[in-house]
């Protein structure tokens, strides 16, 4: 099932529902469409329109503010865009630039996307120790960077003009 993007009345992304919650929210006048699916369709007995891929709400929801996104193997490999940070392959895994054993912790700062071949190259060394530098230092994402992100939406130069401002 495809994932919609729900933003603020004030446009800033909030989370992803399902299509169908997505649907309900549009049909129950809680939510407008922004942004629709290309070519998908949602229809029923007496619903025709077209599926949406990002809704607003109508009313503003205070939300507590969140400093910065949770970690987890997925973000990583999403945030890296499934490269391998030493080769540029292909990732399948997530590597800790300082291994756990030597004090390294699961955080975006410590790692990183990787191939099996060279995370396993690499084993328990550090980069340095292992002459294998990172063609890209890690980062921290904002919050709404990770959830447009997660979305498949990396190229934040490609997103509508409205949407781009509200992920800045």
């Amino acid at each position: 099932m495809r994932d919609t993007l729900v933003l603020n009345a004030s446009f800033e992304p909030l989370s992803t529902v399902t299509l169908n919650r997505a649907v309900v929210l549009v049909l129950q006048d809680k939510a407008v469409v922004e942004q629709t699916h290309p070519e998908l369709r949602m229809r029923g007995a007496a619903v025709d329109i077209p599926a949406p891929r990002v809704i607003r709400l109508c009313r503003y929801v205070r939300v507590p503010f969140r400093r910065q996104a949770p970690w987890s193997r997925r973000g990583v490999l999403v945030r890296d865009r499934h490269r391998c940070a030493y080769c540029g392959r292909r990732a399948t895994t997530v590597d800790h630039v300082v291994p756990r054993s030597k004090g390294g912790s699961d955080s975006w700062l410590n790692t990183v996307a990787s191939c099996a071949e060279d995370n396993h190259r690499k084993a328990n060394r550090t980069p340095d120790e292992a002459g294998m530098p990172l063609l890209r230092q890690p980062f921290e994402p904002t919050p709404a960077d990770a959830m447009l992100l997660s979305l498949g939406h990396d190229d934040f130069d490609a997103l509508p003009d409205w949407l781009a401002k509200g992920a800045a």
